[in-house]
């Protein structure tokens, strides 16, 4: 049996144009079900917001968010970050270049000590990312 170990963001209404956000950096293949279409209609604007999103990069990664309705409680989350990291420097470089382009650097992307590309940034929703590309080749 196969598992895999996805993250799951959590929005308060802004979860269509985050995920759209993310399939525009990462590529890939992105699906949105929203309440209604869900079967779990909450009312009223609410029903258009994302149920369930889905997208799923060329590479297999899979990235997956949701609306939470005003109904249920909702704080933001502390204490993690979206890692990212492999030896494709260049796209990697490019997609940590694009989530922080409207957000926020924390750790501006450089060659770290290691020898890989580092970098720590938030996108506009407060999503922390943490980005290692490396080896270096020269």
């Amino acid at each position: 049996m196969a598992h895999t170990l996805n993250p799951y963001l959590n929005f308060r209404g802004t979860a269509r144009e985050a995920m759209e956000f993310y399939a525009s950096v990462f590529g890939g293949d992105l699906v949105l079900t929203t309440f209604a279409e869900g079967g779990m209609p909450v009312g009223g604007e609410e029903d258009g917001w994302i149920m369930h999103g889905q997208l799923t990069l060329p590479n297999g990664m899979v990235l997956m968010g949701s609306d939470t309705p005003t109904s249920m409680p909702f704080e933001e989350v502390k204490g993690f970050a979206v890692a990212l990291t492999g030896d494709d420097v260049d796209t990697l470089k490019g997609w940590y270049e694009r989530l922080a382009a409207t957000g926020h650097e924390d750790v501006p992307l450089a060659l770290a000590p290691w020898g890989d590309w580092f970098g720590q940034c938030k996108d506009r929703w407060g999503t922390p990312w943490m980005v290692d590309a490396g080896p270096v080749s020269s």
